[in-house]
């Protein structure tokens, strides 16, 4: 696996210098990110592409080549697997469409492909694809990239790698980071997983320095599997399924040929294999910096603090829609609160009033976070002083003291929110409802490791497999 994302040597397989040409976008990119390994475009001709040699075939490749990218008409790919498995060539990306979800012709082809990946112990990613991206090495073989419109996303190191089955998915969370403090740390794109699928990819990024694994896929190949595979992982995993509905069943067939399978039995399995399941497709990147930034949330009890008295009464409605509850705070805590200074409210929510120093912000965070009833906070300050912002960054420190998090909301617009985030590197999501539900994945995933350690003590699955088996294979 190691080498479909740092690769020693690549062959771009359809790269030429013909107007338009997409697989020359890929020598592009690595030109760009001045990426060290030895990289080969391989066209009719034989010519450069972009300052990389060419090559005529495959074949003619001096050396070893630890990788080849494929992009292709599909007629022409299971010929070029062939002469890859001639090389000595045992990783392969097809980045070409037009197999399985194309009709009967294109499943012909794919057949043909995977005889020879077969005949030649090939592994391959793909096809209908869009590659890999290691940002810790600048590996990125992603075609038709203009790499300045994404800023750094490319090559900023970051602890979060995502399994899409949509190359537009990977553009969402590459453009959604840049103004956030999560990065990503490696993305592949599966495609029609004709041989690679997402548990192989789970298994891969439970190995590395990933910290959390994010999904987004449109069906389900092998579900004892991933369930499998997803319950040996103590990491978090968040998934986003499309085909809910049987619209989008159809639309995700004819996108990348996999039905999307039954919706009820795939939550079920997410609950039994500790996948937690996303409801928007935002979540895939908004959600992760509550597991990078802060402890897990042991138990529902959230005490909500803010200097605006109806974003108590917000807080509260959106906490028990969700299933969070609102702490009850004991009398003596309500004492220690009074102590701190002249607040509006010291029941739950705390309403602050708009007269804070920094102590006063710490002394609360620290008197809530120590009391036994509250298992985690939600703060909403509107940030009208500097200090308010440098009181969020000693929060922080002191979440992870008492192993305890915050959810954070600033009433404020979008575009100051975005500000605060990128400038102090705070947590800050950008709305209610997005820190609550923060807080409710944080702890499904505490529930879920509880839950894994059960199981591996056991070993065994509480579940009937072969119906699930039914159920979730495509």
């Amino acid at each position: 696996m190691e080498k479909f994302f740092n690769p020693q040597s690549v062959a771009v397989i359809g790269a030429s210098n013909s107007p338009f040409n997409l697989a020359a976008t890929i020598l592009n990119l690595l030109r760009h990110n001045c990426y060290p390994g030895d990289v080969y475009a391989i066209n009719r001709k034989g010519e450069s592409v972009h300052g990389f040699p060419g090559y005529s075939s495959v074949l003619d490749i001096p050396g070893k080549v630890d990788l080849a990218v494929i992009l292709l008409s599909a007629s022409q790919v299971p010929g070029i697997v062939r002469q890859c498995g001639e090389k000595g060539i045992q990783r392969i990306i097809i980045e070409s469409a037009g197999f399985s979800e194309a009709g009967e012709a294109g499943h012909l082809l794919q057949q043909e492909m995977e005889s020879h990946m077969r005949t030649y112990g090939i592994r391959i990613l793909g096809p209908n694809c869009l590659g890999t991206l290691n940002t810790q090495n600048r590996f990125c073989c992603f075609y038709g990239f203009v790499p300045e419109k994404y800023g750094e996303g490319f090559i900023t190191p970051g602890t979060i790698s995502y399994i899409i089955q949509s190359g537009g998915i990977g553009v969402l969370v590459l453009d959604s980071f840049s103004n956030d403090v999560c990065k990503v740390n490696k993305m592949v794109s599966i495609g029609n997983k004709s041989d690679l699928d997402e548990a192989d990819f789970i298994e891969y990024f439970n190995q590395d320095n990933t910290e959390v694994i994010g999904m987004y896929l449109e069906s389900i190949r092998d579900g004892i599997k991933l369930m499998k595979t997803a319950r040996r992982v103590k990491k978090p995993i968040l998934a986003f399924k499309v085909g809910r509905t049987e619209e989008g069943s159809h639309a995700a067939m004819s996108h990348t040929a996999g039905m999307a399978n039954n919706d009820v039995i795939f939550d079920s399995a997410c609950r039994q294999a500790g996948i937690i399941r996303l409801k928007s497709i935002s979540e895939l990147h908004s959600l992760p910096k509550i597991f990078t930034t802060m402890p897990l949330l042991r138990g529902k009890n959230i005490a909500v603090i803010t200097n605006s008295g109806a974003f108590g009464g917000i807080a509260a409605d959106i906490l028990v829609e969700q299933g969070m509850k609102l702490a009850s705070l004991a009398p003596h805590t309500q004492e220690r609160l009074a102590k701190t200074g002249q607040l509006f409210n010291i029941k739950n929510p705390v309403d602050l009033g708009p007269a804070m120093s920094k102590q006063m912000f710490i002394d609360i965070f620290d008197i809530l976070l120590s009391s036994n009833e509250v298992d985690g906070l939600l703060p909403i300050p509107n940030i009208w002083q500097d200090v308010v912002i440098e009181a969020i960054l000693d929060l922080i420190e002191i979440c992870k003291y008492y192993q305890k998090p915050a959810a954070l909301y600033i009433p404020n617009s979008i575009s100051k929110i975005l500000t605060i985030r990128t400038k102090y590197q705070i947590p800050v999501f950008e709305s209610p409802e997005e820190a609550v539900r923060a807080l409710v994945v944080s702890n499904q995933q505490y529930h879920y490791l509880l839950k894994k350690e059960r199981y591996h003590e056991r070993n065994s699955f509480e579940c009937d497999e072969t119906k699930l088996e039914h159920a979730l294979r495509v």
